[in-house]
């Protein structure tokens, strides 16, 4: 392709981002005026948060046609959604409708995906920590799980061989991969990696789901070291780089001709694209390693985590899941010619970009000569940007009284929250059209790991949330998708049916 074709290109892919950044500006302006007007948000429900379900849906579309498009022909993968991103029933069921399946980390989000409709086949269960009975559940309901350490498949070991084999083998894999010969014998040799069982019985066991282990490239850290998975000491997964570690884990395959995943996930927000490819080609080139000293397919999967940044800094969508899919084909090309299945677990770049929170200005003062606008939402919708504001900034819109955007000279204010502390604030110092009570802030890319990751300080209740879309007259029609918390639940929540147990009960 000459330099001038690739130009051309690049100039209308970012024609083509405006028009989806303009679009859904739109559609924003519009659903806040409309929840003004319907009465969603108001003096008696001062803070809502908003989902885009349009935009959701052109996410998820997006995702899917960026890995076709680096793909073999006959390639399956399975997109599945972190849920611990917006954990969030009706959610997870419009993301099932438009192809995403679920990753879960927790009997609750497990039961959140369940909830949602979502098969056992596009399931995949990661955490750091899973007890014997989260995997016993997943193995016996046919979830795919990845094994976080040596001590973790031990456990692993034992359920294998202590539960029956599926009637079935190929129904309990994911519909979406491809199937892979799991009849197993008990031919392998060398030492047990796990201490539960001798290696013969071991490799004579079928799973009954789809297991894995995760491993961890240590690659290095990214700008934001709390998110960043594949450093020299995180904690999630085998570390290759350690003394032996390699070793075992290689070990650890031959000896379980039924462990046929290796999983990766570098880090998330603040890593960059470059950093995860590194990883995930280390990961590929053990995967190939594996296979060849079985001298067969053993691992038919890479599960390559998700991890995709968000642009907290406009409306643009980017990077594109088409840039970060021609990235890896680029990097990785053996990861995309047909003979592994893949796995994905994007979170917050499928949600974050469609998510409003929208808060009634309560005061609007001053103090120092800066004026303040305090507002209902703050710690308990925003808790990282509250606490770690350097590393994750909101951008905040003004709206009238109306839910029109503010005009009016920008003027430098704080935007504060409600809770009883002096840094509850949303924004410092933030150029805006000046505030007055009665108007509205919009925090905006809050679509995942904001208004669903609660934090109850001063008791404040969970705000409710709608999903919107256009309807047929040009108007907003608008869906509950989780109903304001009350304070009856707050109660509740907070022991009020065991009033006197500290005082009668022992």
């Amino acid at each position: 392709m000459s330099d001038s074709n690739h130009d051309g290109a690049g100039e209308t892919a970012h024609r083509h981002e405006g028009t989806i950044a303009h679009d859904a500006v739109t559609r924003r302006d519009a659903a806040v005026r409309a929840a003004v007007a319907q009465g969603l948000v108001g003096p008696e429900a001062p803070l809502v948060a908003l989902l885009d379900v349009t935009g959701i849906r052109a996410s998820a579309a997006a995702l899917r046609a960026a890995f076709d498009q680096v793909s073999a022909d006959g390639s399956r993968v399975l997109h599945a959604f972190a849920v611990k991103a917006t954990p969030l029933v009706p959610v997870l069921r419009l993301l099932h409708d438009a192809g995403i399946g679920a990753e879960v980390a927790s009997p609750g989000e497990l039961a959140l995906a369940r909830a949602a409709g979502i098969p056992s086949s596009n399931i995949v269960l990661d955490s750091p920590a899973k007890t014997t009975a989260e995997l016993r559940e997943a193995l016996t309901l046919g979830i795919a799980l990845n094994a976080d350490n040596p001590q973790e498949l031990a456990r692993i070991d034992a359920l294998v061989a202590a539960l029956p084999a599926p009637s079935h083998p190929a129904a309990a894999r994911p519909t979406d991969l491809p199937a892979t010969d799991t009849t197993l014998t008990a031919g392998t040799t060398g030492a047990t990696t796990g201490g539960t069982a001798d290696a013969a019985a071991i490799a004579a066991t079928r799973a009954p789901a789809p297991v894995g282990l995760r491993v961890n490239p240590q690659v290095g850290s990214g700008a934001i070291e709390a998110l960043s998975t594949a450093t020299t000491t995180s904690k999630f997964g085998v570390p290759l780089r350690d003394a032996g570690a390699r070793e075992w884990v290689v070990r650890a395959f031959l000896d379980r001709p039924w462990l046929t995943r290796l999983h990766i996930h570098s880090g998330s927000q603040g890593v960059a694209l470059d950093l995860i490819a590194e990883g995930l080609a280390a990961t590929y080139d053990l995967a190939e390693e594996i296979n060849a000293k079985a001298g067969r397919q053993q691992i038919d999967t890479i599960d390559i985590g998700g991890g995709l940044p968000v642009n907290f800094g406009s409306d643009e969508q980017i990077p594109t899941y088409a840039a970060y899919a021609r990235l890896l084909a680029e990097r990785v090309p053996g990861l995309f010619d047909g003979r592994y299945g893949l796995v994905t677990e994007f979170g917050r770049s499928l949600l974050a970009k469609h998510g409003t929170v929208l808060a009634r200005v309560e005061y609007a003062k001053s103090a120092g000569g800066r004026p303040i606008a305090v507002t209902h939402a703050g710690v308990q919708v925003a808790a990282r940007t509250v606490y770690a504001p350097e590393s994750w900034p909101l951008r905040i819109a003004a709206y009238d009284t109306e839910g029109r955007p503010k005009a009016g000279e920008a003027v430098a204010q704080d935007i504060a929250g409600p809770a009883c502390f002096a840094g509850d604030l949303l924004a410092r110092d933030r150029e805006l059209p000046l505030l007055a009570a009665g108007d509205h802030v919009a925090a905006l890319d809050t679509g995942a790991y904001y208004f669903a990751h609660h934090y109850a300080y001063n008791s404040l209740a969970r705000p409710a949330v709608y999903g919107f879309a256009a309807d047929d007259a040009g108007g907003v029609r608008f869906a509950v998708v989780r109903p304001a918390q009350t304070v009856d639940e707050i109660v509740a929540e907070s022991g009020g049916a065991h009033t006197t147990s500290l005082t009668k009960g022992l």
